[in-house]
């Protein structure tokens, strides 16, 4: 009976120690020839020797993925690398070297092997996980929206209008597609160019979560001014080109009278919209960098200004084509001023409280 009660005691110890072994996952960012990052790894090896389930996962800086993992998490743990080394242990985080750093980082070493812990890895793909319950849901469907909102703004087809009556008085009519289109693609190219240096820009701050809730906020305003241009039309601030802009901007459009010339005033005129055309981009820029991986902010980045132009190639096609006139689509451009500004003023506002409720329940 002894017997069986020791073996009973040994056996019960066994599993307290194997429940107690617990496994914990070091995530560590260094860059080669580092003296600090020797110095860390050093000491995580000496932890590594000395206690059993430790595992240490070894990043290089500069190894291709890397910088966009350590971006994620981040986010994720809400601090901002300054520089490497950076170490990663269950819900903590400590960067740099030295005796209170490494103290810290053995300290909570033991505290995981304790307690139990989450590898960093995991919490970020519970995150993701998380998120892509949403940001997909929202990202792409707000991207294509803004780029409607965007496309059929006053400013721009109102300059591409002017532009084909140009060439139209010229008796450029033949030249008529290809400065429509060439105009297109100056365009595209010039807003996509601009809108990966803004999206790079935003990425370098390391402040994504702070810039999201800003042009969460500016998607607000923007819309809500959008919808007083709906009511007072004129009055205040407008959301368009500058009325003292508007005399150099038809100065230049109206001297084009070739395809070159289209295709050059496309990179221009770009500028004359920013104004006009800014709130909505910016907007979708702070999303894509806080939501999605650099490439696929590219392909949306690709789509935005894609639907962004699409309208310029509709009515070059429809003029040229005979199925409308340069006079009928600037009366029609009149006549649904303030509606556009209306429908953009809607959109722009549930964006902006759509993104501002993902941060309330928790999805940021």
């Amino acid at each position: 009976m002894k017997r069986l009660l020791l073996l009973f005691v040994v056996l019960v110890l066994l599993v307290a120690l194997t429940a107690c072994a617990e496994e914990v996952e070091v995530l560590f960012f260094y860059e080669n020839a580092c003296p600090k990052c020797v110095r860390i790894d050093a000491l995580l090896h000496q932890i590594q020797e000395s206690h059993t389930g430790v595992t240490v996962d070894r990043r290089e800086i500069h190894t291709e993925g890397n910088i966009e993992l350590l971006q994620r998490l981040e986010g994720l743990y809400q601090m901002r690398a300054e520089d490497v080394p950076v170490v990663f242990i269950d819900d903590e985080y400590f960067q740099g070297a030295g005796r209170a750093v490494e103290y810290s980082i053995e300290q909570a070493v033991r505290f995981a092997l304790e307690n139990g812990s989450i590898s960093p890895l995991l919490r970020l793909e519970n995150m993701a996980d998380r998120s892509q319950v949403a940001f997909p849901e929202l990202t792409v469907p707000a991207v294509i929206a803004a780029a409607a909102v965007d496309a059929v703004n006053p400013c721009a087809c109102g300059v591409l209008v002017l532009l084909l009556g140009t060439l139209i008085a010229a008796g450029k009519r033949r030249k008529m597609v290809g400065a429509g289109l060439a105009f297109a693609l100056a365009t595209y190219i010039s807003y996509l160019l601009m809108g990966v240096g803004l999206y790079s820009a935003i990425h370098a701050t390391h402040l994504q979560y702070v810039i999201y809730l800003v042009v969460a906020s500016l998607a607000i305003l923007v819309g809500l001014w959008e919808m007083k241009d709906f009511l007072w039309y004129g009055r205040w601030f407008t959301v368009e080109v500058p009325v003292s802009w508007r005399p150099a901007l038809k100065r230049i459009t109206s001297s084009v009278v070739s395809v070159p010339g289209a295709f050059a005033i496309g990179f221009l005129v770009s500028l004359f919209l920013l104004p006009c055309t800014s709130g909505p981009y910016i907007v979708i820029l702070g999303l894509l960098a806080k939501t999605t991986t650099h490439n696929h902010a590219f392909v949306l980045l690709l789509l935005y200004n894609f639907i962004f132009v699409l309208p310029f190639v509709i009515i070059t096609l429809g003029v040229a084509f005979g199925f409308t006139t340069t006079a009928r689509a600037e009366r029609w451009r009149q006549q649904q001023l303030s509606k556009l500004h209306l429908i953009t003023g809607v959109i722009m506002v549930l964006l902006g409280i759509a993104m501002l409720v993902l941060i309330g329940f928790g999805y940021m």
